[in-house]
């Protein structure tokens, strides 16, 4: 088995169940706000937010959109989507928006505007509060800390992601955090492992990446010339040219490696 120097680590989903708080937050924000008003359920609400916010992730991370208009867009388009808008939706147009939101689309609606200005607020502070580790990953972060300078590299907001490193209780066992926002740059990029590789003084051939994400931490691994584990829970076949340098479906499969 391959020595290795150090450790690279995702956190969302990762270490942080962070897909987990996220719908806890969504339902509570469908209670909170009555988004029954908007959507026929709260299934419907997350069937609509869930695969446009993906898409804007996408987008940020190409630099296509700014944080501003992801944090306010990924509750304004459902919103103007859902089935039970009804007469809302044919309120007045709202004027211009600030410069802050100077990509969001033309057609604004000040009612459905402001309440997604403050569900984009509420639900940072929400999958805060929810957050939880993962099953396994107290004990994974610690083996891998006794053993290995560990760093966390990671996408995310600079205002949740250190609250929920601190409320983890792991803060001590990682020797860097590299983070998307700090770095100005998003997992593929190479840059940001670039400069995880910059703060630990090691070269590529030297560490491994833990995920689970294939197209974000995986496939930036590749990029930057990094091995990589894979945790991967679905069963199902590879796609198609996905592969990495070993794959595992839990947590404690890594500790076998490392």
């Amino acid at each position: 088995m391959k020595q290795y120097k150090a450790v690279f680590i995702d956190w969302d989903d990762t270490i942080g169940d962070f897909h987990g708080a996220a719908d806890l937050a969504l339902q509570d924000m469908y209670e909170k706000y009555n988004l029954s008003d908007y959507f026929a359920s709260c299934e419907e609400f997350v069937s609509i937010y869930k695969p446009h916010n993906i898409e804007l992730w996408d987008k940020y991370g190409k630099d296509q959109v700014t944080k501003d208009y992801l944090s306010f867009d990924r509750f304004f388009f459902p919103l103007m989507h859902g089935s039970k808008g009804g007469e809302r939706l044919e309120a007045k147009r709202a004027p211009k928006k600030s410069a802050d939101f100077s990509g969001t689309p033309q057609g604004e609606r000040r009612e459905v505007a402001a309440l997604a200005e403050q569900l984009s607020e509420d639900f940072l502070n929400l999958t805060t509060a929810r957050f939880s580790l993962l099953e396994g990953a107290e004990e994974l972060v610690r083996y891998l800390a006794a053993k290995y300078p560990l760093t966390v590299v990671t996408n995310g907001f600079v205002e949740v992601q250190y609250e929920k490193f601190d409320k983890s209780g792991l803060r001590d066992c990682f020797a860097h955090i590299v983070l998307s926002e700090e770095v100005g740059c998003q997992k593929p990029n190479p840059r940001i492992f670039e400069e995880a590789l910059r703060m630990n003084g090691l070269q590529a051939e030297d560490v491994v990446m833990i995920g689970d994400s294939w197209n974000s931490d995986i496939q930036g691994a590749i990029n930057a010339g990094i091995d990589q584990i894979w945790i991967r829970k679905s069963k199902d076949p590879l796609p198609e040219g996905q592969s990495a340098t070993y794959l595992v479906q839990s947590l404690s499969e890594v500790m076998e490696i490392l």
